[in-house]
């Protein structure tokens, strides 16, 4: 199979742990370069909950995602590649990933995406816009307008192209927790047909400004895993990302992450899709991963939570009473002003109030947590300092 232009990107490993996996490298996009390990906030619809792109490099911020199926139904990929692609229209001007739709595969027929994937949810939905998943795509209804849509790995490929964004999926299914070994073999089997279809779209349009990741499903069978991790060795993608179900517990995410790691491409970026808390950041840099995406640290924002460097649960509740009289700040080593300048008795008045102002300081602040964390551990990583690291951040 034919190598894609990929002459608009790199991928350098500058350093590497004197033990275990973890690494530091650089990350080149043509919207600019990025160290990692990084961490990839979600901008789902074109847009992080509560802040505009200044905020988020006021916070540090690197690279966002935005996600393909939602896109495609609102505003439309046309318009927005009529507009310029994402980055003209949302105004972000550095590096940018989006997801292939694949996800949502799996989410509007199983619906409690989160759930799912860490096997809690144990079939049980609360909806079920899927129609039908067949080797040719996923048929599905719009949740605006209930109108009959067909994704296929040469039209998330095609969506993607036009949305702009540096690194792209191929079209996957993310198979839930509780379906069997034998449905997720064969779902992974199809995605790795499916993985064939985009890679050979992909280099049909190609314009070496897109990096196209190939994905690594297989439940939480480690047999299935090491499948779906050689096959993405051998394509030419690239980037690796693990995905699908994780299993129920920590222990079982692991050994699934560990399932996939001897055959993980030595030069590739690795993401890890959908997985973000600050204990998972220290689990897994240790097993190569170099990239993570969450919706957490914004989406805890607005429930009223700021994530704490060394805080048992690692983060606390600014709606609690506690906080009512807390003349205190957030933190203000960040040094911008949603840590700095805002009391934590304000922010839970805020709160109270039902102003969103309140959510929009936690959003910042806690963006600005997760890229200090970034930060250290890319310098731990350098001094082999890692485990000191942890203790200083996970009580």
């Amino acid at each position: 199979m034919k190598t894609p232009d990929y002459s608009g990107l790199g991928f350098e490993i500058t350093h590497c742990a004197a033990e275990g996996k973890a690494r530091v490298g650089r990350l080149k996009t043509p919207h600019g370069t990025i160290e990692t390990p990084n961490y990839i906030f979600c901008g789902t619809k074109g847009a992080i909950k509560a802040l505009s792109p200044q905020q988020m490099r006021e916070a540090g911020t690197g690279i966002i995602l935005g996600n393909t199926y939602h896109l495609m139904i609102q505003p439309g990929a046309d318009l927005i590649e009529r507009m310029g692609g994402l980055h003209e229209f949302n105004r972000w001007d550095g590096p940018m990933m989006t997801d292939s739709g694949g996800f949502q595969v799996f989410s509007m027929g199983h619906g409690s995406c989160a759930d799912e994937i860490k096997g809690r949810n144990k079939g049980k939905s609360e909806r079920k816009s899927l129609l039908k998943i067949t080797e040719e795509g996923v048929a599905f209804r719009s949740y605006r307008d209930g109108r009959k849509m067909l994704l296929t790995p040469e039209g998330s490929m095609g969506l993607q192209r036009q949305i702009g964004a540096d690194l792209v999926y191929q079209f996957d299914e993310c198979t839930p927790y509780h379906v069997t070994k034998d449905y997720t073999a064969k779902s992974m089997e199809r995605s790795m047909r499916w993985g064939d279809r985009c890679l050979a779209q992909f280099e049909k349009t190609q314009t070496g400004r897109q990096g196209v990741y190939g994905i690594i499903q297989g439940g939480v069978y480690p047999d299935l895993r090491k499948i779906s991790a050689d096959y993405t060795a051998d394509r030419p993608f690239f980037g690796t990302a693990i995905g699908g179900c994780l299993g129920g517990s920590d222990e079982e995410m692991i050994a699934t992450v560990e399932a996939c790691v001897p055959s993980l491409h030595p030069d590739r970026p690795v993401h890890f899709l959908g997985i973000g808390r600050i204990r998972d950041v220290f689990m897994f840099v240790r097993r190569g991963i170099d990239t993570f995406d969450c919706v957490m640290p914004t989406r805890i924002a607005r429930h009223g939570m700021a994530l704490m460097k060394g805080h048992p649960g690692e983060r606390i509740n600014l709606i609690n009473t506690q906080y009512k009289e807390d003349g205190e700040p957030l933190d203000p080593a960040l040094d911008i002003p949603a840590s700095r300048d805002f009391s934590k008795a304000y922010i839970h008045h805020l709160f109270k109030a039902q102003e969103i102002l309140g959510m929009q300081i936690l959003a910042q602040h806690n963006v600005a947590v997760i890229n200090r964390l970034m930060r250290e551990v890319r310098e731990a990583i350098k001094t082999d300092t890692l485990d000191a690291l942890e203790k200083e951040w996970l009580a």
